[in-house]
């Protein structure tokens, strides 16, 4: 009996558990349309939209150059496909916007995105938004640089430590 008890309050407990945990999620995945708003205003402004643009256009040229190799031939009609598809799905840019703007209403109060619009505003903003790029470029490419003088180094000290060991790599 208390057995019973026990399983049935625990198989509640764990349906219970079970519906928080999908309709938790769910319910912060649906940020006001207000806040949606906001959030593509804050990624326009901040300019961070730009970026989306050459998505569409490159998986498209991409795609035209994988058949193109082996169709050669038919280089004319590639391109006018290729046309045809950035006009048609054009609009679908916004799709990754939409999305963009969803994570960042789930994460950040409207008034907070306000604050944070005001900032890219402002001249230091806008200094901001137009430097970022170049800084994270430039930093990229300085890691990658570090990290490939760390692999030589950790290469030539692995080697050195095994050979040791007695051990020549």
């Amino acid at each position: 009996m208390i057995f019973a008890t026990f399983a049935r309050y625990g198989a509640i407990s764990a349906l219970a558990l079970a519906w928080l945990a999908c309709a938790g999620p769910a319910a912060a995945q649906q940020p006001a349309p207000s806040a949606i708003a906001t959030a593509k205003e804050l990624l326009m402004v901040k300019g961070a939209t730009a970026m989306f643009d050459p998505l569409l256009p490159g998986m498209i040229e991409s795609t035209k150059n994988t058949f193109l190799p082996s169709n050669p031939s038919l280089f004319k009609e590639f391109n006018e496909v290729a046309a045809k598809l950035r006009t048609e799905l054009a609009p679908r840019r916004d799709d990754v916007i939409n999305q963009i703007a969803r994570l960042y209403a789930q994460r950040f109060t409207e008034a907070e995105m306000k604050e944070i619009i005001a900032f890219f505003r402002s001249p230091t903003g806008k200094k901001f938004a137009s430097e970022e790029p170049l800084v994270i470029e430039q930093g990229l490419q300085q890691a990658e640089t570090w990290a490939k003088n760390m692999s030589e180094e950790v290469m030539t000290r692995f080697r050195a430590e095994m050979k040791k060991k007695g051990h020549d790599l």
